[in-house]
């Protein structure tokens, strides 16, 4: 295939709004392709080298590609910063720069195979020189390359593709172009993807053998898993209604949660909740999960939580996110915010997938799989069949350090649905009985020039929900309050590689903010309650024609959900579902509306 293709499919892809349409053209792009061509596209299309997990970057910051640039092009640099200044988007620059460049005679066209091959050369260079090697390797692409391409190779590079494709359009549009688009086969696909996390492997094995051979796709350690997502429900009454009277609690822990693949040879991977390699910031599990796994192979899970070396009390989040990201004086670090894994759940036991057994199945090969150790442990469990009871242990699970508790069924049915939201898990936190106190994970999709004190900063950010059905993030509230200096100051930082000239594709908002940003970086938010709004489009017309949801008096927790990708943030189904039962709590006024709590 030619890279040529690939890009006059970017072009027209970025140029359409609708998303059957999109699905329409992806799957008209992918459908003659097979084996390394249509592996190499799907990543290419995602701004991925490889599936996610794997952790794979080129490594190339914006002033190394702008020198690229000028060198193909045989422009000045200042002239190439100016340029991009102007049009926001150094793949538009070197577009009309390379576009009055003679390409060599005889040079043959780009294939997606020698882009690909060259990317990857470009994120395996380290070490001493690496930098001007990736600058070479970029040039000699680019020196290749139409202008077109040349756009789309650039954005590639410093991870602005802008073609709206989505983890959800692709399963979409492979569903069309290689099996029925039946629902049973694009459920099919999907449980594919949420058991491997890898759309290449997905796509090569659906388009080789057909949908029957999705079911040989399986569990493998090192790979992971995408994970079991829990409903919410306002009282612990109306959680043991929906539970069938008789539940599991467990200790809802404040912390992140961890996927721990554990090799025969006793090598440990660890995975975020959003798939990201972690194991290099926690290295005391990396040594202890061996040591407290009876039997490997085995894929376990857990919320890794700080602990008062001193008191071994359970210490707040902010504690533990010290350590995410972290690269350097980890020693140090270490030391200081020692952690522990509560593990939860068992996928793979011995070699044996467990998955799909019921829950207390999977709870008591847990309890017999683990060896427990000072860093390694067993959340707190206790089956309960009343409210009685399980207020006492949600009791318990604050006093512990807890933050709720998780009520997991032990009904016939309840496997581990990867990648599912349901209620046969519920998480609870006390303050969901008084008014709205449940937190919101919102994606920023805009920023506002802030005034006074916050005069030459953001002041206000505006959030969105994601709707998987529609694949759009959709604008529920504009939050200011909450942040103090420092976190204001290191907004910027976070969010500059996500910086947007125009409305990004697929956001969906009636709110015109000072600075556009692509769905990244999530906050957690709190506030009064939810109210409809003309403006916001979150639920857009689900309780009245033209009003979305929005979120009142919202305020910023101080958390930055950096183990969260934006598709993982609150969806918009779920703030409905708040809304309702919001609604539902309140009492209505003497006109009977009871749309406000």
């Amino acid at each position: 295939m030619r890279f040529a293709e690939l890009a006059a499919a970017y072009e027209r892809l970025e140029a359409t709004a609708s998303r059957l349409e999109m699905r329409h053209q992806l799957a008209e792009l992918l459908r003659p392709l097979r084996d390394g061509d249509l592996e190499r596209a799907l990543y290419l299309s995602q701004g991925l080298l490889r599936p996610e997990y794997e952790g794979v970057e080129l490594g190339v910051a914006d002033s190394l590609a702008r020198r690229a640039v000028a060198t193909a092009s045989g422009a000045p640099e200042p002239e190439v910063a100016r340029r991009t200044k102007a049009s926001g988007d150094l793949g538009t620059t070197a577009q009309e720069l390379l576009g009055a460049v003679a390409r060599l005679p005889g040079d043959e066209p780009l294939s997606v195979a020698a882009v690909y091959a060259a990317l990857r050369g470009i994120a395996a260079a380290e070490g001493e020189g690496s930098q001007e090697a990736k600058v070479r390797a970029l040039v000699g692409l680019l020196a290749r390359a139409s202008p077109q391409e040349a756009k789309f190779l650039l954005r590639f590079v410093l991870g602005t593709l802008r073609v709206g494709v989505r983890e959800m359009t692709i399963l979409d549009a492979l569903n069309e172009a290689f099996a029925d688009g039946s629902k049973a086969s694009r459920a099919a696909i999907e449980g594919a993807f949420n058991l491997s996390s890898d759309l290449g492997l997905v796509a090569t094995r659906l388009a080789g053998d057909g949908v029957g051979a999705l079911a040989t796709i399986g569990l493998e350690v090192g790979r992971p898993i995408r994970p079991m997502l829990a409903e919410r429900e306002p009282t612990l009454a109306k959680v043991l209604e929906r539970m069938g009277g008789r539940a599991a609690l467990e200790y809802k822990y404040d912390g992140l949660r961890v996927q721990a693949h554990v090799a025969h040879d006793g090598t440990v991977r660890l995975f975020s909740r959003r798939l990201e390699a972690i194991g290099p910031q926690f290295p005391e599990l990396l040594t202890e999960l061996p040591k407290a796994i009876r039997r490997a192979p085995a894929i376990v899970e857990g919320e890794c939580v700080p602990i008062d070396p001193d008191t071994d009390e359970i210490l707040p989040f902010q504690d533990v996110a010290r350590r995410r990201g972290r690269k350097h004086d980890l020693a140090r670090v270490q030391a200081e915010v020692p952690v522990c894994l509560f593990l939860f759940d068992v996928l793979l036991d011995g070699g044996t997938a467990v998955y799909g057994r019921d829950f207390p199945e999977r709870r008591r090969r847990l309890e017999q799989l683990l060896r427990p150790t000072e860093r390694v442990r067993l959340a707190a469990q206790k089956v309960v069949d009343g409210v009685g009871p399980a207020g006492a242990f949600l009791d318990e699970a604050i006093a512990a350090g807890g933050e709720g508790v998780m009520a997991k069924s032990l009904r016939e049915g309840s496997a581990y649905r990867a990648g599912a939201r349901g209620y046969w898990w519920i998480k609870y936190k006390r303050d969901y009985t008084v008014g709205l106190g449940d937190s919101i994970d919102g994606v920023v999709v805009g920023a506002f020039h802030g005034r006074g004190r916050r005069a030459g900063r953001f002041g206000a950010f505006l959030l969105a929900v994601y709707d998987p059905k529609r694949d759009r993030f959709e604008s529920f509230t504009k939050v200011g309050s909450g942040f103090d200096d420092a976190a204001l100051a290191e907004m910027p930082e976070k969010l500059a590689r996500f910086a947007s000239e125009a409305p990004p594709d697929g956001v969906d908002t009636g709110v015109v903010p000072d600075r556009w940003f692509r769905p990244a970086v999530v906050l957690e938010v709190r506030g009064a309650e939810l109210t409809l709004s003309p403006v916001h489009r979150a639920a857009l017309g689900a309780v009245r024609e033209g009003a979305g949801l929005a979120l009142r008096f919202p305020r910023f927790t101080g958390r930055v959900r950096s183990d969260k990708g934006p598709t993982e943030a609150t969806t918009s189904h779920e703030l409905l579902e708040m809304y309702r039962k919001q609604v539902r709590q309140a009492t209505p006024d003497a006109d009977g509306d009871a749309e406000r709590s």
